[in-house]
């Protein structure tokens, strides 16, 4: 028997089970029970009106009420913190319908509806409480001591809440939306913030359609508008809201939400998705249909490789109702893509252009998501060498318009799978590689890269080489979010998009993950930095005590320290162009460093060089006279930059050797020389003595 009950209560669970499991979230909630919660039916002393007049504009510091204040205020909840798209706040108005007043309570609790649903008529028991304001938006709170600023407040502590907001017992009334115009959105109507409003024949920005609310625990404004006015105004949605990851409406019609502002920004807050009423076409822009439909009718699919082949020219216009089904395998998270993605089927991989920041939030972008692209009227060309998707720029093919993404992007509705890797080695690549996501096995910095990071300053080529030499670049922006972290020293795969440019195959990672080399070196040895003992990363205002300049030949002219073209990254600088090239020789020397019981020393640097001139000498010394000229310099074998063609593709000059110094104290110089015929601009940075 106690076998068969068992059994019974199994059943029973898994049935359950699979009615929760099986429930459809839509935003449509049952009605909280509120037995049990506290009510009660009080007298208001003031309305909303008053209270706000409470906070003088020109207050200095936030209004608080006595501890022994008996005043009392009422008004009806018009929000609702079920979806979770409003947070810590509960909104009111004086009136369910046809409001005055509108206002903000800040509260230290959440799903408040449970206590206080939308349409409660509500009494606030004011005594200790504070007027204040954040965002430009007077509210109701308590004041600590803690706030960052004298006019603003805390929220009022969740013990505190049920001695201070009370639910009438008998009164709740259904809150009709005032509506509003997106024109009358202005100060002269900011007594209605914290009121539920209606905003008619309102739609979406052409430029966000087909996308989410809000990515994933990512709050962002979404653009809306309606026909009052040219003027947006924004519809502020949380990353945690329950309906977060559904599409926004694509048509035009009625949008409610709570009316709220930050600073001069009006925005809105959406209690739940069912209130949007927001299907009609024709829109307003002129939009006659549904854009995120997706259909095959009357559609010719073209594979990666069709398409390259359509580019009969450096800007060939797609004429064909075609479409390309293929997987996205490299988008913009990182940062080290710059709006453009990369897609891929059986057949090859090719870059999409698209002047669309944080595509990786879109749902039609994430990783490892098959994307349908309409290509009809799309242009498919080189762009110094390699194939790419846009449309028209400057002659060649450039980035598609935000406003156009919803016309040729389409969500295939399928599961996202994993990225697959095709495995080449270097010697391998061919140009039907280019946009493919590839694995290369077993690969290591070069010497010279060791010790630096990803990238500083631009743009910037790290080199891959393979245990037999064969060398690929890697090229990763300063803006990526791994741009700062020091390249790994050991050997191992690498994952990333291969592209090419003029000619010369080269690497993207998009994290950092895509050159994890924790194997040891070709040769078996395990890189083991030398600890550094003296560094100069240069700064405003010139050189510190540490340097010394010499000017031995030429006009005005000696290094210095800047950082234009280089953000906030100072670097040492010598030309010797001024109104012409002039002979030149000037010295930068660093201090004396220490060599006393190191075995082994080195040290290292960045060099950048622009337009034609003599090469930068690199020289060492242990008896420094003050005098470049009587003192005995040993040349160092430094590597410099070569290509003099233009700034920002800053070259290591690997570890040097100074094992003729140890023992010594070294100073290392570096020599400028330009004449009547030529004057290079050379740039020094990072520059290390390092030793043990």
């Amino acid at each position: 028997m106690k076998k068969y009950n068992s059994i019974l209560k199994y059943i029973f669970v898994m049935i359950a089970a699979l009615v929760i499991t099986g429930c459809v979230h839509d935003d449509k909630y049952n009605e909280p029970n509120l037995d049990g919660y506290q009510c009660a039916d009080l007298t208001a002393t003031m309305t909303l009106t008053q209270l706000r007049a409470k906070y003088a504009s020109t207050a200095t510091t936030a209004f608080v009420f006595p501890d022994d204040s008996k005043d009392v205020i009422e008004g009806y909840v018009s929000s609702t913190d079920e979806t979770g798209n409003i947070y810590k706040t509960i909104y009111i108005q004086d009136k369910p319908e046809n409001p005055t007043q509108g206002f903000v309570i800040s509260v230290d609790a959440v799903s408040t509806y449970t206590q206080y649903p939308q349409g409660s008529k509500i009494y606030v028991k004011l005594a200790g409480l504070a007027l204040g304001t954040y965002g430009g938006v007077v509210q109701l709170g308590v004041k600590t001591g803690t706030e960052t600023q004298a006019t603003s407040v805390s929220r009022i502590p969740e013990k505190l809440v049920p001695s201070r907001v009370f639910r009438s017992c008998s009164i709740r009334e259904n809150i009709i939306p005032k509506i509003m115009t997106s024109v009358q959105m202005v100060s002269a109507n900011d007594q209605y913030i914290g009121c539920l409003i209606q905003m008619n024949n309102a739609e979406f920005d052409n430029r966000i359609l087909c996308t989410n609310f809000a990515p994933n625990g990512v709050t962002v404004d979404r653009i809306i508008r309606d026909n009052s006015t040219t003027t947006a105004r924004v519809v502020r949605n949380s990353g945690y809201a329950s309906f977060a990851n559904q599409i926004l409406p694509s048509g035009n019609g009625k949008f409610v939400g709570i009316y709220s502002k930050f600073n001069s920004t009006y925005q809105m807050y959406i209690n739940k998705v069912t209130d949007l009423d927001m299907t009609k076409f024709p829109r307003i822009d002129g939009i006659a249909s549904n854009p995120c439909e997706y259909s095959d009718n009357g559609l010719t699919q073209k594979t990666v490789a069709e398409v390259k082949q359509l580019a009969a020219s450096p800007l060939t216009l797609i004429t064909g109702d075609f479409v390309l089904k293929a997987k996205v395998i490299a988008n913009d998270k990182s940062g080290n893509l710059f709006k453009y993605i990369y897609v891929e089927d059986a057949t090859g991989g090719i870059r999409i252009n698209i002047d669309k920041a944080d595509m990786y939030n879109d749902p039609r972008f994430i990783l490892g998501k098959e994307v349908y692209v309409k290509l009809k009227n799309l242009y498919v060309g080189a762009v110094n060498g390699e194939i790419q998707l846009g449309i028209p720029f400057s002659g060649a093919v450039g980035r598609i318009a935000e406003a156009d993404v919803y016309k040729y992007f389409f969500n295939s509705k399928k599961a996202i799978t994993a990225v697959t890797a095709t495995e080449k080695t270097i010697t391998q690549f061919t140009m039907a590689d280019v946009g493919r996501w590839v694995k290369i096995k077993d690969l290591q910095f070069i010497a010279g890269d060791l010790e630096k990071v990803y990238a500083s300053g631009g743009v910037t080529n790290r080199t891959l080489e393979d245990c037999s030499g064969n060398k690929v670049l890697l090229r990763t922006s300063n803006f990526a979010d791994f741009a700062g972290q020091v390249i790994e020293a050991g050997k191992g795969d690498v994952y990333g998009v291969l592209s090419v440019f003029n000619g010369t195959y080269q690497l993207w990672i998009t994290d950092i993950l895509g050159a994890d080399l924790d194997n040891p070196r070709c040769d078996g040895s395990v890189y083991v930095p030398l600890p550094v003992l003296y560094k100069e990363d240069f700064a405003a205002g010139g050189f510190s005590s540490d340097w010394a300049t010499a000017n031995v030949t030429g006009p005005n002219q000696f290094w210095k320290t800047s950082n234009q073209g280089n953000g906030t990254n100072y670097y040492a600088i010598m030309n010797g162009f001024a109104s012409g090239n002039n002979v030149n020789e000037d010295w930068l020397i660093s201090k004396a460093v220490s060599l006393v019981g190191k075995t082994k020393a080195a040290v290292s640097f960045t060099s950048d060089v622009n337009y034609s001139g003599p090469a930068l000498q690199v020289y060492a010394t242990e008896n420094y006279t003050g005098d470049p000229a009587t003192t005995s310099w040993v040349a160092l074998p430094a590597l410099l930059d070569t290509n003099n063609s233009g700034f920002g593709d800053w070259v290591s000059s690997g570890n040097v050797d100074l094992s003729a110094f140890l023992g010594k104290n070294v100073r290392i110089a570096f020599k400028y020389t330009s004449t009547t015929s030529a004057a290079a601009t050379w740039e020094i940075d990072d520059f290390k003595i390092k030793g043990q």
